[in-house]
């Protein structure tokens, strides 16, 4: 059998009903990948020769249209408050016209892995219709040997079809663009979208419902290990630093957004990273802004110039630009995916109310509150009608991907930490002396030393403060930190000002959890701010 470049052969895809399509391009590398995505006019080769694709009206995900079957299996196991749900029947429909609307048409097929433990992976058979797809999640997923693929089975099959128009009458889908999941039978239908990071979720979404029943805590979050194996997490919403923070020189990268926590330590899904490239500079980020010269990386949405020169400051397209590049362009990228278990676990938000200080220590119960909770904020202009600082709550830092109840995955955390006696900070990269529009970012040098400490054990005996909202630790001082923004009322020109801009994000969070309230014991209670209380 050959490798690659086979055209209308007899192929697996036809046990599924899907006859009579085109060229089905099997397992092409990617410099066939990126000449058919050329010859096709889908992208075009930038200056420093990586791909760009544009992806249409939609620049992000659809969360809105995505569906997970309701079956007999599924119907008491899935957090239906977070889940849109789909009857067996639309599904199937669905499929079935999916698949008569691919014949004729070329087909990119790529076989893959998500999870880098043996115990744990779930090998994906993605079918794509167009060839940048395809190279996008041959860059973001696992790629096995090539003996491997001779005798691949897949347990995951995801079908991307673009060009498809959902009926929402005939699919009981919301509009024309549909995700579809069936978890039970380990099939994804999309449709209606050319947004790329639909494929990469979707296999987190399987892995977010298969293994929590093995035991295994799947995690939104990047990960990385240093010289003495002192592995960290760390947990964040897009914009909160996730990818860029554990981009360390210093420290051996296993990942930058998904991974698992198991019996023998943390394992990547991914084999490759998926980061934001607004505003991206040399200077700021070295090691992202070196992927985005090399052959193979996939730019999304990315402004070029006359000659072809990407333009990162660019957001007129979308401020959601991307590049994704196979885990080895990162000079200090680990070759295996795989780490001992986490010394260290880190919650990343972007305060954008400047009310919570750049670094504090938790317990177990106030990480698993926090960890609930999955604060972040966006700010004015990133999103049409956002006028002022708006609060984000997105629970397990990432509730579009979580089919199971958010508790599922908090009592995990929870044990785990216990367990192996992990050290849990909460880490702003948000705003400081104000609010935005007023204050200014946390300088990133400021955040990298504090993390240092953190990540090195020493910062955990430090003098600490109790924060008079959050009541969690904050240290009173870090080598190489100005001592002055430890403590963000401090930083205000008006303290009363701060107090009212608290009061107001203790009022978010109390009521956020409220729903949380009767799935946790009283120790996570316990853990929620107190202003509210006391005023």
């Amino acid at each position: 059998m050959a490798e690659h470049g086979i055209y209308n052969r007899e192929f697996p895809i036809e046990k599924m009903g899907l006859t009579g399509a085109g060229s089905v391009y099997y397992n092409l590398l990617p410099a066939e990948l990126c000449e058919e995505s050329i010859r096709r006019g889908e992208a075009v080769l930038t200056a420093g020769g990586a791909l760009r694709a544009l992806t249409g009206q939609h620049t992000g995900r659809s969360a809105k249209d995505k569906f997970v079957v309701s079956d007999n299996t599924t119907r008491d196991q899935i957090w239906w408050d977070n889940n849109k749900a789909m009857s067996p029947e639309h599904f199937a429909l669905l499929k079935a016209d999916m698949l008569a609307h691919a014949a004729g048409r070329d087909l990119f097929v790529q076989d893959l892995i998500g999870g880098a433990d043996e115990n744990n992976r779930l090998p994906t058979r993605v079918i794509t219709e167009y060839a940048w797809h395809a190279q996008f999640i041959r860059n973001l997923l696992i790629r096995p040997d090539r003996d491997a693929v001779e005798d691949f089975t897949a347990k995951l099959t995801i079908i991307n079809l673009p060009s498809f128009v959902a009926d929402p009458k005939r699919y009981g889908c919301r509009t024309e663009t549909v995700i579809a999941c069936d978890l039970v039978n380990g099939l994804v239908l999309i449709a209606g979208t050319s947004y790329a990071g639909e494929m990469k979720k979707s296999v987190f979404t399987v892995l977010n419902y298969l293994l929590p029943e093995r035991g295994v805590m799947p995690m939104h979050c990047s990960a990385n290990v240093g010289d003495g194996d002192d592995a960290a997490v760390f947990f964040g919403l897009s914009g909160t630093g996730k990818t860029t923070l554990s981009a360390d020189p210093s420290r051996t990268l296993i990942g930058d957004d998904e991974h698992g926590w198991g019996e023998e330590g943390l394992f990547n899904f991914e084999g490759g990273c998926y980061a934001k490239t607004i505003r991206l500079s040399a200077e700021a980020e070295p090691e992202i802004f070196a992927t985005t010269k090399r052959f193979g990386t996939v730019l999304e949405n990315v402004v070029l110039d006359a000659d072809r020169e990407p333009d990162f400051d660019d957001g007129s397209l979308t401020e959601n630009t991307r590049c994704a590049y196979p885990l080895d362009y990162i000079p200090n990228a680990s070759r295996t995916g795989l780490a001992p278990h986490p010394k260290t676990v880190i919650m990343l938000t972007a305060d954008a109310f400047g009310v919570l200080p750049p670094i504090a220590k938790l317990t177990p119960e106030q990480a698993m509150y926090h960890f609930l909770s999955g604060y972040t904020a966006k700010v004015a202009g990133t999103e049409k009608g956002v006028t002022e600082p708006e609060a984000t709550f997105s629970t397990c830092f990432g509730a579009p991907f979580m089919p199971r109840h958010p508790t599922v995955y908090g009592n995990l955390l929870k044990a785990l930490i216990a367990k192996h006696d992990v050290q849990c900070w909460l880490v702003n990269t948000g705003w400081t002396g104000g609010a935005y529009g007023t204050g200014s970012r946390m300088p990133i040098r400021q955040t990298r030393a504090m993390l240092a400490e953190a990540l090195s054990g020493r910062l955990a005996d430090a003098e600490f403060r109790s924060d008079e909202n959050f009541g969690f630790a904050v240290p009173v001082a870090v080598p190489g930190v100005d001592a002055a923004i430890l403590n963000p009322r401090g930083t205000w020109g008006d303290p009363a000002a701060y107090d009212a801009q608290a009061k107001k994000l203790v009022d978010m969070f109390v009521k956020n959890f409220a729903k949380f309230e009767d799935h946790v014991d009283d120790g996570v209670k316990a853990a929620s701010p107190k202003l509210l209380a006391a005023a």
